[in-house]
């Protein structure tokens, strides 16, 4: 029996899971903490991670560290996304991260980010035929799954955080700064030609602004539970009806919103923004929505490789 550590590095959060593997190949998570740390806040057009950023993502490992200091039989696993993956200085991060924490990070390219995707939602939420959508700070992903095979995977550099700070969507919204990111998005959308196979498919929602906004309707519709989605879905009418309830007001209001955390108001609008011209783009009747992502997804390939269990 082992415990693997997983730390995710994304652009708007970092997260670390403790797995605990079996001989048999089995698994259950037995930890999982995560810190709001923005790591892309401020990069702009010249892809450059900010100092403060990247010391409140180096205080998230090191508070981590204690913790999974704590357990024996570990293999750790660190991984960054978006931010780091865009960054020109990529190499002072990582260095700084190697030094500080003493772990050499595997930052994924966006298609292995996409893969891993597929990986943790085909595994565990058992669809065969659907369209995922990874919407994480500084990027998204899709993958179009065809009888339970990755058809297609495709990475775009547009997510929460940059939307948001490149169309001021996080306070008072004009709606000539909406549509002109509505636009944008549009024509991003419309260089992908695999899309239009994806016409009509159910989407899986990965990712933190889609984890929000399956909590908003879970609180409200009174579930006990709101934070336990995987599997829980709406119809195409129920997220537009939050996405306008989200547009009204300032980010003050959106953070009365129950079900919707505090410090994730002013990036809301922004990160669902990437699933409401998705939704438009191939008729998406429902959505669907999967704890299960890239973590999972490492740890399926991880107990393929290191346990022979397909």
């Amino acid at each position: 029996m082992e415990n693997l550590v997983i730390l995710d590095i994304g652009s708007n959060s970092v997260r670390m899971a403790i797995n605990q593997i079996s001989d048999d190949g089995s698994y259950r998570e037995i930890k999982r903490i995560k810190s709001d740390s923005r790591l892309s806040e401020g990069m702009g057009r010249g892809k450059i991670l900010q100092p403060a950023a990247m010391e409140r993502t180096i205080k998230s490992l090191l508070d981590f560290k204690q913790i999974y200091s704590q357990y024996e039989a570990k293999r750790v696993i660190g991984i960054a996304t978006a931010a780091v993956r865009q960054a020109k200085n990529q190499a002072k991060f990582l260095k700084a991260v190697s030094e500080r924490i003493g772990i050499s990070l595997q930052v994924l390219s966006g298609n292995q980010e996409a893969y891993y995707d597929y990986l943790g939602v085909i595994n565990r939420l058992g669809i065969r035929n659907c369209l995922i959508l990874d919407i994480g700070g500084a990027s998204c992903e899709l993958i179009r799954v065809n009888e339970g095979k990755s058809s297609n995977l495709t990475s775009i550099p547009i997510g929460a955080v940059n939307i948001t700070e490149r169309y001021h969507l996080n306070d008072n919204i004009t709606g000539a700064n909406l549509f002109n990111a509505q636009f944008n998005i549009r024509k991003i959308y419309s260089r992908i030609d695999w899309l239009n196979r994806a016409a009509h498919q159910p989407l899986v929602l990965l990712g933190g602004a889609n984890r929000t906004l399956a909590r908003i309707n879970r609180r409200r519709q009174n579930m006990v539970r709101i934070d336990a989605i995987h599997g829980y879905h709406l119809t195409a009418e129920q997220v537009n009806r939050t996405y306008l309830n989200l547009l009204k007001g300032n980010v003050n209001r959106r953070r009365k919103i129950q079900g919707l955390e505090h410090d994730r108001a002013d990036i809301i609008v922004g990160g669902l923004l990437p699933l409401i011209v998705l939704m438009d783009k191939i008729d998406a009747k429902k959505v669907l929505f999967s704890e299960s992502g890239v973590r999972e997804g490492i740890i399926t390939e991880y107990i393929q490789k290191e346990y022979g269990i397909e």
